[in-house]
């Protein structure tokens, strides 16, 4: 059981912590409600869909309501199969990790100063902070967001709408159809294209889940929350 709790942006003292475990438990009980509370959207939203879905003759207001929701997922509201791919949570375990090594465990100048915990890229000049070690001739920026929430809804909607994830989609969706839930650890080897650093970055993240023990979080709740079967 989780605390259901909202936080706008990290500690500014987070990196003059001398205790590094202290460090990391702090981002953790920072990010994971934020997580739990995404995935729980999320969810509500697959469960409703799987729902419309097993329809017949849906209403006027399921089939407004699965036209909203292919639009917001960029997919055509006919192709059932991309729907179900697409509207489905992000383990904990692997929000966790990639947060965790994408910010610098919260400590990061763009998770201080833009909210930014999961690295994303943006070519948008008004979104974004110029890295400071970016290589000549590039021009992209990490995206700022004007809170951990929506830095958090914007790496879930990455995930489940951008081409580059496409082959985590069908593997999420295939262990959700062989097991009925969800492991972090084992849908990180289709997130190569998350990093330029490719194999690498993923032993790196699988690292951050083993030695901090994440694979636990992937059966967290939060309080008081309905049994959604993520």
């Amino acid at each position: 059981q989780v605390p259901r709790l909202t936080i706008a942006a990290l500690p500014r003292d987070l990196r003059q912590l001398q205790s590094v475990r202290s460090r990391k438990n702090l981002f953790v009980r920072a990010i994971l409600p934020l997580i739990l509370q995404a995935n729980e959207t999320v969810m509500a939203e697959r469960r409703r869909l799987v729902a419309v879905l097993a329809q017949k003759s849906p209403d006027a207001d399921d089939r407004a309501w699965l036209t909203e929701l292919a639009l917001r997922y960029d997919v055509k509201s006919d192709d059932r199969a991309e729907l179900l791919r697409r509207v489905d949570i992000v383990p904990p375990s692997l929000a966790l990790a990639q947060a965790a090594e994408e910010s610098g465990w919260g400590t990061s100048r763009f998770a201080q100063e833009a909210n930014a915990v999961f690295g994303q890229w943006t070519f948008r000049s008004d979104i974004g902070v110029v890295p400071s070690r970016r290589d000549d001739g590039k021009r992209h920026k990490i995206r700022a967001f004007g809170g951990l929430r929506a830095s958090v809804l914007a790496y879930l909607r990455n995930l489940n709408i951008h081409w580059a994830y496409v082959e985590f989609r069908q593997r999420r969706a295939d262990l959700r159809a062989r097991q009925g839930w969800l492991s972090g650890y084992d849908l990180t080897p289709s997130l190569e294209r998350y990093s330029e650093r490719g194999k690498a970055y993923i032993k790196t993240i699988r690292t951050i889940m083993r030695v901090n023990g994440f694979a636990a979080y992937d059966r967290a709740r939060l309080e008081g929350a309905d049994r959604l079967g993520i």
